[in-house]
């Protein structure tokens, strides 16, 4: 009981402190206008992939008698590079969220009828020109930030793992991992809704035609906060 109640504790203090494990769903939420139930469905599939890389990872450890020190230093190189790829993400989105707008700027074109008369209407390109080819940009964007959490680590889960291993209780391995891996899911939904509820429609209303780039830049800044403050 001390141990589930360890992992339980743990896994909701890692969760909550690590600003990468909800805003970038909570930006990427408003920006592209999910519903509540897409929210939920993606935030789940990511925490998912974020928990089992770990625990694969641990048990992969155990089966290979590989010391708790290793393991951790593999989770520690898994951090860094989920932190860069969460930067590349965040600023690659804000790219495309640069494309987007300076396309969409509005723009005149003359037409010349009949008589010499001239006629000029203002025009945009936004959402032309969408063929339903393949994977769309939707798509590519969630399955990036799922790869993303593939990549991230759960350093706190390996100690937690090896503890009923070293007296050969695999039933308290299984459970410690489904205990953190609830944990951890559990509350970045609670986290992640709460951020997408206070961060109100208004507020990128007043950035409209910015939003993706502003929503690309915070993701990138938690994954510099990541990288300054081991967070």
């Amino acid at each position: 009981m001390v141990l589930l109640s360890t992992a339980v504790g743990i896994g909701f203090i890692h969760t909550l402190i690590g600003v990468d494990h909800s805003l970038p769903f909570v930006v990427l939420g408003r920006a592209q206008g999910w519903s509540v139930r897409k929210l939920i469905a993606i935030t789940t599939l990511c925490g998912t992939g974020h928990v089992l890389s770990s625990v694969v990872l641990g048990f992969i450890g155990i089966g290979l008698g590989v010391a708790v020190e290793r393991l951790e230093w593999i989770e520690s190189r898994r951090g860094t590079v989920s932190a860069w790829l969460l930067i590349g993400f965040g600023l690659a989105y804000a790219s495309w969220g640069l494309y987007r707008l300076f396309r969409n700027r509005p723009h005149h074109h003359v037409h010349v009828h009949q008589h010499n008369e001239v006629h000029a209407h203002e025009h945009r390109h936004q959402d032309e020109h969408v063929h339903p080819h393949g994977l769309d940009r939707r798509a590519i964007t969630v399955w990036a930030l799922f790869i993303v959490f593939v990549f991230g680590p759960c350093e706190p889960l390996i100690p937690l793992l090896m503890v009923p291993a070293l007296a050969h209780e695999w039933s308290g391995v299984a459970l410690v991992a489904l205990v953190f891996g609830v944990t951890t899911i559990a509350t970045m939904l609670l986290v992640v809704l709460a951020g997408y509820y206070g961060l109100r429609p208004s507020f990128f209303a007043l950035f409209e035609r910015h939003v993706h780039v502003i929503a690309g830049l915070m993701i990138a800044a938690s994954g510099i906060a990541i990288k300054a403050f081991g967070i």
